[in-house]
């Protein structure tokens, strides 16, 4: 976690050993359940909380605003935004029971108040937000064809309301797919000290409003 610190000064004290406090308990699962990759999981704080933790750079969360993590697999992001933006109140939605129980252990040891943790398919759900956000779960049309309903328009927080999904590919080849550009775009190469394990990955939001223009996910049986 010491790699991170002097990357994010923006992040209190308090919440660094909130998050090593979690990272513990990520190792801990890791072991019973493949949260992350049993080959990456040395690299857990680099790979997977610094890509998360990013998003301080241009998220303001107000008191109460509300976000929903689908396809959260082992709370990422989820888990880390409830801990950067305590204030907010989080829903982290898996289908894979297995892991939204392992997440659900650690928003009880950590004693997550602002987290509630659903086993259900985003297409299920019918509750508004403030943003929706989503880390490598599937390509941007089906994404955003599951995920639209669950997003109200808004501008209350520090960019508009929106999916705020953790990017990688050619921007110009997901702009090909989806029909619509993202209105703010954070590459996380050149945050990260320029790693190349983060080349083409970052961090983008589209605006709820522009959702309802965004193309249909291919038919897999036509």
């Amino acid at each position: 976690m010491d790699r991170l610190i002097p990357l994010f000064p923006e992040v209190p004290a308090t919440t660094w050993e909130q998050l090593r406090a979690m990272a513990a308990l990520h190792r801990e699962w890791n072991e019973k359940v493949n949260l992350v990759s049993r080959k990456d999981i040395e690299n857990l704080e680099w790979h997977h909380y610094a890509p998360c933790v990013a998003a301080v750079k241009i998220l303001k969360l107000m008191n109460g605003a509300r976000v929903i993590d689908v396809g959260t697999g082992g709370g990422f992001p989820g888990l880390i935004l409830a801990v950067l933006y305590p204030q907010a109140e989080f829903t982290l939605v898996d289908s894979v029971g297995k892991k939204i129980a392992c997440v659900h252990d650690i928003v009880v040891r950590m004693g997550l108040r602002n987290v509630d943790v659903r086993n259900a398919r985003a297409e299920t759900l019918r509750h508004e937000h403030d943003f929706v956000t989503g880390r490598a779960v599937a390509s941007m049309p089906e994404f955003v064809a599951h995920t639209k309903q669950l997003v109200r328009q808004g501008a209350k927080n520090s960019i508009p309301n929106g999916i705020l999904y953790w990017q990688g590919g050619d921007p110009e080849v997901e702009f090909a797919g989806l029909g619509i550009k993202p209105s703010h775009s954070l590459e996380l190469q050149p945050l990260l000290n320029g790693d190349e394990k983060f080349f083409q990955k970052r961090i983008v939001l589209y605006r709820a409003q522009d959702l309802v223009r965004a193309k249909k996910p291919p038919n897999p049986n036509p």
